[in-house]
């Protein structure tokens, strides 16, 4: 099992490219079970979530293939296979969105329930709600989600739960009304840049969505889809850690292929601890003052801060002086990296679904243990300020959702070793 060992203190400086976005490439990829013909997705991170899916839509008869320059090339094949079993589903909780897909195209879908993980329970039941409201039937049958229809037909439904709209959920619902009878009207649908990508790529193949990017997403069904060619939009969680990376370490980064106004809840508290970032002909360029000022922070579905950089902000107003709150509004017991960093020195205090971040003047270096994906990354950025040397145990997470974080930082500066243990 590989880790990580930092050794603290550089100030980074230079240019990094961001990669793909995780987050959109996964559904599309599933989304090619709807069409006819190859699909060419271009901008696809090389990532274990990415070649994990890659192995699940082989089992549903996808083939995928990635060629020498990167481009990912996808072809369904065969259609008998419907069964996303638990020992692949159970790897990947994205895997659940090849459940609207197979059901369309198909008229029968059975996917494993995919539990729970590190940053709470993230409930599926208004994915199969969507999927009934639209004519099929559900059973649970030995832990799989099974769903049948013959034909599905449009309707107006509502996504909206306790914590929001659901982002995984409005792409299932989505692709699943491509082929369902009339119009579907989806009210409280997620408003996220990666379902306005999926949304992109389904037109280009011929669907016919609009009001994509909005909580009311308008879906006529048509009788079929061909595959295209399609570029996955730039990672805004990437691209957000390495801007904190350069903040952090009161460094400069140049960051490119990258889109801003997919980050102005980000860019806002930024500019409010004392970071500047400013929009160029290429990227944008992120550099902070030495003084780093304490905010508050909440997260919320998009266009709000989005959880997945809370960690990562967690991280950067331990060194702001004075006393930050950050408020988790999506999953609310998303803090298993509050003990890591008091282990480095920080002063963090949880309240329920709030932690009260106290300001130090440095963290120290320390061996410590990555829950998740994005828990990894703030111990990651934590390491590169930290006196002495930190080691991250588990950074699988973090090769999960982050394309060779350790070669790009080390490019701009930093010292990071990677360990493989025998």
């Amino acid at each position: 099992m590989d880790h990580f060992e930092i050794s603290g203190g550089n100030r980074l400086r230079g240019k990094i490219a961001i990669s793909g976005s995780k987050n959109a490439a996964l559904p599309i990829m599933a989304a090619t079970i709807l069409c006819d013909g190859e699909t060419v997705l271009k901008n696809v991170p090389d990532l274990h979530d990415v070649r994990q899916m890659q192995t699940l839509l082989r089992q549903l008869g996808v083939k995928s293939e990635r060629a020498e320059n990167g481009d990912l090339h996808l072809r369904a094949e065969d259609e008998m296979n419907c069964h996303a079993p638990y020992e692949l589903v159970s790897k990947m909780r994205a895997s659940i969105c090849v459940l609207g897909p197979l059901l369309a195209k198909r008229k029968r879908a059975q996917v494993s329930m995919p539990g729970g993980c590190a940053i709470g329970d993230r409930p599926v039941n208004l994915h199969v709600q969507g999927l009934r409201d639209l004519g099929a039937d559900f059973d649970l049958v030995n832990g799989d989600m099974l769903l049948r229809a013959k034909k599905l037909k449009g309707r107006e439904l509502f996504l909206g739960g306790p914590f929001g709209s659901t982002v995984t959920g409005t792409a299932n619902i989505m692709m699943a009304a491509v082929f369902a009878e009339g119009r579907t009207v989806i009210e409280s649908a997620a408003c996220e840049p990666e379902v306005v990508d999926l949304a992109a790529y389904l037109n280009a193949c011929g669907a016919r969505i609009t009001g994509q990017g909005t909580p009311r997403i308008t879906i006529d069904g048509v009788a079929g889809l061909t595959g295209t060619e399609h570029c996955v939009i730039p990672d805004r969680i990437e691209a957000g850690t390495f801007m904190i990376a350069a903040a952090i370490t009161n460094g400069e980064l140049e960051l490119t292929n990258c889109r801003l106004d997919h980050l102005l809840a980000m860019v806002d508290r930024l500019r409010h601890i004392g970071v500047a970032v400013e929009r160029g002909d290429h990227g944008i360029t992120v550099s902070s003052a030495r003084r780093l000022e304490p905010v508050d922070v909440t997260t919320q579905p998009f266009p709000g801060f989005p959880t997945d950089l809370q960690a990562q902000t967690m991280t950067l107003l331990c060194l702001a002086d004075g006393n930050s709150i950050i408020t988790e509004k999506i999953y609310p017991d998303r803090f298993l990296h509050v003990a890591e960093l008091n282990r480095m020195g920080a002063h963090l205090r949880k309240e329920g679904p709030t932690v009260i971040v106290q300001g130090v003047k440095r963290l120290v270096g320390a061996p410590v243990m990555a829950s998740d994906l994005r828990a990894s990354a703030a111990l990651v950025l934590a390491g590169l300020i930290a006196k002495g040397t930190t080691k991250v145990q588990r950074v699988y997470h973090i090769d999960r959702g982050y394309e060779q974080i350790e070669k790009k930082l080390c490019g701009v500066g930093a010292e990071i070793r990677r360990i493989t243990e025998a």
